[in-house]
């Protein structure tokens, strides 16, 4: 497959708020980061556990639907379960989407999140959904 024109930031959406920047897109694999602000801190001072799960389910979503699009086809969060290890306070959050099954009809992804050291921070597993994209109306 033939890597999609990305943007390298995401500027569009939910995923511009937060700063969501895909740094790498292959068959199966997608990587990002997100630089870490005052804004996506929880009030002790560590990143907030939903912007993990947001970058989890934009990367699956993204990667399941640009596979699928050609033929007609929509990818849409099913399920996004995210276990988190270890906190990150600064820097950035480096995240690794894994393609794990690819379905008629469900897709199955693992994404993994690290600080700059590369220590495992968070780890997500998340379903998608492929559909025919819904009826305009």
């Amino acid at each position: 497959m033939v890597a999609p024109q990305l943007p390298h930031r995401v500027t569009d959406g939910f995923d511009g708020l937060y700063g969501l920047e895909v740094t790498d897109f292959e068959d199966g694999v997608v990587r990002a980061r997100v630089e870490v602000r005052d804004e996506l801190k929880q009030p002790a001072g560590l990143v907030h556990g939903g912007v993990y799960c947001a970058a989890a389910e934009s990367l699956a979503s993204m990667a399941t639907y640009l596979a699928v699009q050609a033929d007609g086809l929509t990818a849409m969060g099913l399920s996004n379960h995210t276990s988190f290890v270890r906190p990150i306070l600064a820097g950035t959050i480096h995240a690794e989407a894994r393609r794990r099954h690819r379905g008629r009809t469900t897709w199955l992804w693992e994404v993994d999140f690290s600080d700059d050291d590369g220590r495992l921070c968070a780890t997500s597993r998340v379903t998608i959904a492929v559909r025919q994209p819904p009826a305009a109306g």
